[in-house]
This record gives structure tokens, sequence and C-alpha cells, in this order.
């Protein structure tokens, strides 16, 4: 008998493997992507129908004011009335390197590198010295053909720092004479804006900067996508915290399990389409006790504390499979919560140590950019010192440099530059 049952469990562990193998897109897919990672399956399958939970509730999505706008009656019409192909800057970009702003070849060739090494934020940052020497050229013939950019579209791209954005931007805009010296003026010492407070034209000059681009790129940076949480974990009315699946997306699979035709290819396709059911089922299982996991060592976070080092490793254990698996599985789910929403895989982090992780380093460099002078910004090096105090930990000033452009927060003379603006105003 002991025999008999190890037999089975074997079968069961094989078929379940089996399984896992074959509906490993549909696991690994996030919610908004399930209905396209199923539709290979749903479309070989004469026996299988879904309703699509995305479908019924798209419309609820789009804002009354939008769907009013939109001129047919049609809900698929109004739908993509709605939707816009957004060109990327590097599109808008290539249409402007050419006559007349770049007539010649060497022109072209100084547009395409200023264009190939712009920053995240669409600031210059070639090495105009290297690219000369290759191009027999000087530097300041580089310079000229590189300030043309004041030119292009969006303007202040290609500039080399945030004085000369504005600059380039100070030209295209609709400023008087008599303010026009003042801007400049402002703009090349804005450590001592304050100094300028009495002049005339004052008040127009902050008017007009108040407009410009920072950065520069802004209108291009990647949208986020429409993120469809897997999880909600919220309190309910007597406090207890909750996790709940997003149901409400999934699809509904319906099988027609009395299929006109009796043959072997119409039973395989029915074993097949409850496979289907089986890995949405095990897809939900599956998340449903991550939710539980997250909550049971993450649960000062959803009282408004910090995320605590958790390894996958941890996880991985729990579920008796290779931290690589469940990397996989988590991969492209969020959570949504009271304090916002998550991607899964923040919750696991990467430890410094065994006590530290760098999801709360992060935490604590926001918390003191927030309650920084706004006259003497932390430097990077200050940073590292404050954070190696708190947390009895070694780093380098460069980790700091990452984790802050990560957190989309400029150095400290750009922030001294932003704040002196925000006061102005």
């Amino acid at each position: 008998m002991a025999a008999l049952r190890q037999t089975q469990s074997v079968e069961t562990k094989h078929k379940l493997s089996n399984t896992l193998r074959n509906w490993l897109p549909i696991l690994h897919s996030s919610l908004s992507d399930l209905g396209e990672a199923m539709a290979p399956f749903v479309e070989a399958n004469p026996v299988v129908e879904v309703e699509s939970g995305y479908e019924e509730n798209f419309e609820s999505k789009i804002p009354r004011k939008l769907i009013s706008r939109a001129v047919s009656n049609s809900r698929t019409e109004q739908i993509e009335a709605l939707t816009i192909q957004h060109r990327t800057l590097y599109e808008v970009l290539d249409e402007q390197l050419e006559a007349p702003l770049f007539p010649t070849p060497i022109s072209q060739e100084i547009s395409y590198y200023v264009v190939a090494n712009l920053d995240e934020f669409g600031f210059y940052e070639g090495n105009t010295e290297e690219f000369c020497q290759n191009h027999a050229i000087d530097e300041a013939f580089f310079e000229k053909t590189r300030l043309r950019f004041a030119h292009v579209e969006p303007v202040g791209i290609g500039a080399k720092d945030l004085a000369e954005c504005f600059l380039f931007q100070l030209d295209s805009s609709e400023i008087s004479d008599g303010a026009y010296s003042l801007a400049v003026a402002i703009i090349n010492d804005m450590q001592a804006i304050h100094s300028y407070a009495k002049e005339e034209y004052f008040s127009e000059v902050m008017h007009v900067l108040g407009t410009f681009k920072n950065p520069p790129n802004i209108e291009y940076q990647e949208k986020s996508a429409q993120i469809v949480p897997d999880l909600m974990i919220y309190f309910d009315a007597d406090e207890n915290i909750e996790v709940k699946l997003n149901d409400a997306y999934y699809p509904t699979i319906n099988i027609d399990t009395n299929y006109a035709v009796e043959h072997e290819f119409i039973s395989q396709k029915i074993k097949e389409a409850k496979s289907l059911v089986d890995a949405l089922d095990m897809r939900k299982a599956t998340l449903y006790k991550v939710g539980l996991m997250i909550v049971e060592y993450q649960y000062e976070f959803f009282t408004g504390g910090q995320i605590m080092p958790l390894t996958l490793k941890t996880l991985a254990d729990e579920f008796g499979h290779n931290p690589s698996t469940i990397s996989r599985a988590i991969a492209n789910k969020y959570i949504a919560c009271d304090r916002g929403t998550f991607a899964m895989k923040e919750f696991f982090t990467t430890a410094i140590d065994e006590d530290v992780s760098n999801a709360a380093i992060k935490e604590y460099l926001i918390s003191l950019v927030k309650a920084e002078s706004r006259e003497k910004p932390l430097s990077d090096m200050k940073l590292l010192a404050l954070i190696e105090e708190k947390f009895k930990v070694k780093m380098v000033r460069r980790t700091i440099a990452k984790y802050r452009k990560q957190l989309n927060i400029a150095g400290s003379s750009e922030r001294k530059k932003l704040y002196k603006l925000n006061t102005s105003t």
C-alpha cells in the first residue's frame, strides 16, 4: 500500500510539473497581459470560450469627460479615438538633424554624437575632446555646432547643464526686451537669485522661468503603463489586515464538455482546457500565498514602517522551489495597498548585510533629502556619511549617486537651484 501511495505521489508530482512547464507563460505574465498569454492556447482549442474581465471593465476606466469627446458611439472606436501614437524623443530629434541647422556632413556627425550622448534627462554628457581628436576638428567648432540645439525641439535638449538649458529656452520664450538681460543674469547666477528681487523686471523673469521645462526631456520621459495589481492588501473595519486576489480581472473560462463531435482530438482539447483552468487556479493560489507571506514578513511596512530584509530564498524555501523560479513567478506582479501600488519584487530586497536592506537605505535617503537645509543641501558624501553612521555599513559614494538617480533626486547643486527657484515663484 505504501508503495502504491508513493507511486501515486510521483505521478501527481510529474503531472504537476508537466502542467507547470506547459503553462509557464500564464504563470509568469502580468495580470494585464494574461489574456495575451492565454491567446495561443485558446485559439487552438475549439471547446474553450473565454470571457475577459478586462474588456468588461475597460470602459469604466476611461474618464467620462474623455468618452464624451469621442465622436463615435461604438465603444471600440471610442477607445481607438483616445489612443495616441507617441513618438519617441529620438524619432523627433532625428527629423531635425539635417539642413538648415546641420547642412554639412561634419555638422550632422556632431549632431548625431550629441544625441547619442544625452543623459537620462536630455543633457549632453559626451567626451567632446575625444570626438574632436577623432574627427580632426577643434572644440570651438564642435561647440558652435552643438549650440544650434537651441533651435531644436524640444528646446533645451543638448544643453550641458540647467543654466544652458534655460538659456536655450529663453531665446524661444516670449519675454520683453527689458526683462531679457535680467533673465540672462539670473540664469547665470541662480545661487544669488534673491539679490535681483528689487529689479524692475524681476516678477516677469520669474514667471517666464517658471514655464521652462526641467529636465528638458520631461515630455518624452517614459509614461508608466497601466498597472493592474494581482493582490490587494488592506485593513478591514476591525483593523484586521486582509489579503485579497483581484479576481475581477481574471478571465472566466467556459469549457464545452458536451461538444457535438465525439473524437479523441476533442477529448484531448477538453483535457487541455481543464489544464488551463488548473494553471489559472495555480497562479491564484501561488500569488495568494506570496501575499500572505509578504504580510507576515513585512507587516511593519503596511502600518507605515520600512520594508525589512527578505530574500527570495526565504520564500523559495517555503514553496520548495528554486529562488529563480520564484523570481520569475513574482515578476511583473503588483500589490495595491494603502501606501500605493508596489511591484512584488520590491518586498524582496537585496540585503547589504544581515540587518540592512537597500530599500531601507533608499527610504532613509529620501527622508534626509526631505529634511535637508534649502540653503545648503546635503552632498553625496554627506549623505554617505549619515547612512553609514545610521546603518553601520560601509558603502561608496557612487552607490549613493546611483540610488539618488533611481529615486529621481537631483544632485545637491541642482537641488539648491531648484529650491531657490521655487521660493521665488
